[in-house]
């Protein structure tokens, strides 16, 4: 998608609001500002090269109430949005530390040359994968050689269990979210099966609690469930997620490990920003330097 050039603050939540889940980036930027005129042309480059993103130029001096309301004091700064939810910002004309900020939040193409597009095949929903605080996630029971953090960084990896089929998967996030559904790719014989989903624990929970303890909702998963399809979740009891712990009692076939190619969870940040709720604020725009 094309550059956008934001002509006024109705403009931009016109924008904003037809985005959906879309990662959305805008630079807010002056006409009389040096380092906004700079890093210009690679702001429009890096609009081609992630052309799955939306990229809008917002002009602070024409758009007064935006600036005001997503606290906006110096230029340039850059936003990053999904769902009308501020997700990162940065403050000066650093190229690589924004193409590395729109890198992190863009999502992948894995290895089989699937999409993975902001809505995952599920209207409405997003891949939560930006959202996903990786240094606070855990696994128990993983193998050395296929653990957790590189099966969360790498769509080519995978994860495995080690001495036996159970696995525990700590996942926190950023901010609290809605889960709606998981995407499961896992072989069809050592793919999991028994799975229970805790929800807000404050400590990742053992093998024991886990097997005894009720589960905000409890899975069956068939071979059919780990093709990659959207396997929905009781919606209702996952509107407000912290954390999520996955225990992986069983595989399908009683195999020694368990094995997971890919894990997709689907969902919504629960807070959003009210694009129609503007609110001027006090301060002077100011170039950065």
């Amino acid at each position: 998608m094309p550059l956008i050039v934001i002509n006024n603050d109705t403009h931009f939540i016109q924008e904003m609001n037809s985005q959906g889940v879309k990662l959305v980036v805008v630079d807010y930027t002056a006409s009389w500002c040096g380092p906004c005129r700079r890093i210009a042309p690679v702001f429009e480059e890096l609009s081609r090269k992630y052309n799955r993103a939306t990229f809008l130029k917002v002009d602070v001096d024409k758009c007064k109430e935006t600036a005001a309301s997503q606290g906006v004091s110096a230029m340039p700064t850059f936003i990053l949005y999904r769902n009308k939810t501020k997700l990162d910002r940065i403050q000066g004309a650093d190229a690589a530390a924004l193409e590395a900020k729109i890198k992190q939040y863009y999502g992948t193409v894995d290895s089989t040359g699937d999409d993975d597009d902001d809505d995952c095949g599920v209207p409405g929903v997003t891949n939560l994968a930006s959202f996903i605080q990786k240094n606070q996630c855990e696994a128990l029971n993983e193998s050395d050689d296929h653990s957790l953090l590189p099966f969360l960084e790498n769509p080519s990896k995978h994860l495995e269990s080690d001495c036996d089929p159970q696995l525990i998967i700590s996942l926190s996030f950023t901010q609290a979210v809605k889960v709606h559904s998981l995407k499961i790719k896992a072989p069809p014989n050592s793919g999991p099966k028994t799975v229970k989903l805790f929800i807000n624990l404050p400590n990742t929970i053992d093998f024991d609690a886990a097997m005894s303890n009720t589960a905000t909702q409890e899975l069956e998963l068939t071979p059919k469930d780990l093709d990659g399809n959207p396997v929905n979740l009781r919606y209702v009891k996952f509107q407000n997620v912290q954390n999520l712990q996955i225990f992986v009692k069983d595989n399908q076939n009683d195999e020694e490990v368990t094995r997971i190619d890919k894990l997709v969870i689907l969902g919504l940040p629960l807070a959003t920003t009210n694009m129609g709720d503007f609110k001027r604020i006090s301060g002077k725009v100011g170039e950065a330097h």
